[in-house]
């Protein structure tokens, strides 16, 4: 679980398939943060709602990779500014059956929520009104190809979803992601997608590589 820390940050691993924080339907359910405060329980106390455990942001349940905590209650402002900010460049590794760009692509438009599903986010169409909930954030992602059915996406917002709606918009949808994948695409036979949030890049500090689960092929 524990990846490094710093002056003022831990850096966690966080498995596929669990949550960062317990879901509502279960309480007791296995999440990053039980599994933190089994290992630390000096971390149960002196949080802020909603950042318990000193944890600093989310990740979507099926992405993997690293997440970042405040070292203690005094860090947590400073961690979290940064987040909200734009100051950090986070990159995530992800795979698709696109083809290989030369370049990469910026994919800056803004991401809101589905009008009607609150599982699902989406981008303006290149022509007409689009509907949607509440505002339009603004996201700016950077996608490029690195070798094989790899890519690396590089974001400086935080938006939901954010990675895979970019990938879709921008042509290169992730492999197995029935919820944003086009209905005629074709895609390898994959149980689920596979996202995972590689480092993140700060002010000064670079956080420890998050090591790809052991179930998904190496990067080489």
């Amino acid at each position: 679980m524990f990846l490094g820390e710093d002056a003022a940050r831990l850096y966690l691993y966080k498995p596929a398939g669990i949550p960062v924080f317990p879901p509502h339907r279960d309480p007791a359910g296995d999440c990053l943060l039980a599994r933190l405060l089994t290992a630390r329980p000096e971390r149960a106390a002196g949080w802020p709602q909603g950042f318990e455990g000193g944890l600093a942001h989310r990740l979507d349940t099926a992405t993997s990779g690293l997440m970042v905590a405040a070292r203690t209650p005094d860090d947590l402002p400073s961690v979290r500014d940064a987040f909200r900010s734009g100051q950090l460049r986070k990159f995530y590794v992800f795979r698709s059956l696109a083809q290989p760009w030369p370049e990469a692509r910026i994919v800056d438009v803004p991401i809101a929520h589905h009008p009607r599903r609150a599982d699902r986010m989406v981008t303006p169409r290149p022509t007409g009104r689009t509907s949607h909930r509440g505002r339009w954030y603004p996201a700016w992602t950077r996608i490029r190809h690195l070798h094989g059915h790899w890519w690396e996406a590089e974001i400086r917002t935080g938006v939901m979803h954010q990675v895979r709606v970019h990938a879709l918009h921008a042509g290169a949808p992730l492999i197995g992601d029935l919820l944003y994948m086009p209905r005629d695409a074709v895609f390898a036979d994959v149980p689920g997608y596979c996202l995972h949030a590689r480092r993140v890049e700060g002010p000064g500090w670079t956080s420890p590589e998050a090591p790809l689960p052991s179930d998904v092929a190496e990067l080489t």
